[in-house]
């Protein structure tokens, strides 16, 4: 199991927030998702079938791209 903190610029309230959790949830192996308004951070804890490339570019798609901390 791997967990990766990454920044998402474009978090900027607690819809945000619940949109990436939600959506990030129902991506195949990922264990939890916690992201914070205020920081900007996402942390997610994953495994296979979930990776680095799936979990960019779901972030790109529902309009939060992110980078490496």
């Amino acid at each position: 199991m791997t967990t990766k903190t990454f920044v998402a610029p474009d978090i900027s309230c607690n819809h945000c927030v619940m949109a990436i959790q939600r959506e990030l949830g129902e991506l195949d192996g990922i264990q939890s998702v916690n992201a914070e308004a205020d920081t900007k951070k996402v942390t997610i804890t994953f495994e296979a079938p979930a990776n680095l490339e799936k979990i960019s570019a779901l972030m790109k798609e529902i309009g939060y791209p992110i980078s490496n901390n």
